[in-house]
């Protein structure tokens, strides 16, 4: 009986057994910290104005705007010539289409920021050009699937932006501690979707010629620009990640109004109400997490469990590895953002423990939820392409189990050498 009275226990309980029967994540947070601060009168008073508190915080606005951002350069066509310019380079070199993919997603997320947003966008465009040339159509579909998954390791990065609001860590370290985890990831993909292309004969189109090639190029450029503009300014020190983000916005219109010409007001109006209902979700999870998090600490939760990791072993490979673990499935059930507000507070004694160094730690935390997205039962991005290629989660998930080993091998070289993620925020003196 003593259990039923404990805070602790409800805590977990009204989180996890609402989630179990597919309750939406936010509600289900948001639920289970009202229901405990009432029943052990802990100031419900103070609820909506720690909601507000929450979401009203100049780095969160960096997420509308990239959000905005990505939906933009998606309806204006930019995602499709850049597919376009790829397909001219690759030509038909044998599994030249699937690691130009892989090379697609990566530039793309230097665009979106949100996995399941870069599989929308890409995914419309590659499957359909990757079956047409030949390749199975679940391999087309799990390769952009796991790949969109580098959108939110290379910057900008929406989960790097919660990160650093949450650990009060320079968003644009994170930035910039990003770029080259994100390129032995895709490394890693690129190895393993060739190999596999390399065994079924999967090849791409003929090119064009040189004059089709240099059109193709010029007619990509506007969207070529983007994440030079974009992270250019952030390391030129020309303006702040959330300034970057409103610029990428503005940068978007342009290229839909003057260079392309192809954004209407019918188009706007769409890419408003999208991004709105997207940020939408995203701030609701953000702010109902952030109350639980503020909850667990309060009763006791996140002590209790920081305590017992550290108790299991003094070893820090081991608890690396225990949290890696842990990190991967959670990421099976949620989604990043909500896995970075309820684990961090746990996690942040076990970081200052251990003497880690939190961006690199960021980093390592990121790639980890980025494998999440495709990892089943939840498995956002892998039920996004799904619904694109008209295919099951099942036919999709078992060509995605080589992709998703190769970036559990690149996310081990990053935790075993930390060198790889700081160097670059080291050379800029970001750290």
């Amino acid at each position: 009986m003593s259990l039923l009275k404990d805070p602790v226990f409800w805590t977990l309980a009204l989180f996890l057994v609402p989630l179990v029967v597919r309750v939406p994540i936010g509600v289900a947070l948001g639920m289970a910290t009202i229901v405990v601060v009432w029943f052990w009168d802990m100031g419900y008073q103070m609820l909506s104005y720690s909601f507000y508190a929450g979401i009203a915080k100049f780095p969160l606005l960096a997420i509308p705007f990239f959000v905005l951002a990505g939906i933009i350069m998606e309806k204006v066509g930019i995602a499709e010539r850049i597919v376009g310019l790829i397909k001219q380079l690759v030509g038909d070199v044998r599994g030249g289409l699937a690691v130009a993919t892989v090379i697609v997603a990566a530039f793309w997320g230097a665009v979106s920021g949100s996995g399941p947003a870069t599989v929308a966008a890409l995914g419309l465009i590659l499957i359909p050009s990757m079956a047409d040339a030949g390749y199975d159509r679940a391999f087309a579909t799990a390769v952009v699937s796991v790949s969109s998954g580098l959108a939110i390791i290379i910057p900008p990065s929406i989960s790097f932006i919660v990160y650093g609001d949450i650990m009060q860590q320079s968003v644009g370290a994170l930035f910039a501690a990003g770029v080259v985890p994100g390129i032995i990831v895709a490394a890693f993909l690129c190895v393993t979707v060739y190999l596999v292309s390399r065994a079924r004969g999967y090849r791409g189109q003929p090119r064009g010629s040189v004059r089709v090639v240099c059109k193709t190029f010029f007619n990509a450029f506007g969207g070529l620009l983007t994440p030079v503009i974009i992270l250019g300014g952030i390391y030129g020190g020309i303006f702040t990640p959330t300034e970057a983000a409103a610029v990428a916005v503005f940068y978007g219109l342009f290229v839909g109004l003057v260079i392309y010409r192809t954004l209407t007001f019918k188009m706007l109006y769409e890419i408003l109400s999208e991004s709105v209902v997207s940020t939408a979700v995203v701030m609701l999870v953000v702010a109902c997490a952030g109350l639980y998090s503020w909850l667990g600490s309060t009763v006791g939760l996140i002590d209790k469990l920081a305590g017992f990791l550290l108790s299991v072993s003094s070893n820090p490979a081991i608890i690396m590895l225990m949290i890696n673990v842990i990190l991967l499935f959670a990421g099976m059930l949620l989604d990043a953002n909500s896995i970075m507000y309820i684990f961090l507070p746990i996690l942040m004694p076990i970081i200052r423990t251990l003497g880690w160094n939190p961006i690199w730690f960021g980093v390592m935390m990121t790639i980890n939820l980025a494998i999440g997205q495709v990892t089943p039962p939840v498995a956002v991005n892998l039920f996004v392409g799904a619904r694109i290629s008209g295919l099951t989660m099942e036919q999709i998930a078992r060509p995605a189990v080589p992709l998703i080993v190769a970036a559990l091998l690149a996310l081990a070289v990053l935790c075993v050498f930390p060198i790889f993620t700081l160097w670059l925020p080291g050379l800029l003196r970001l750290i």
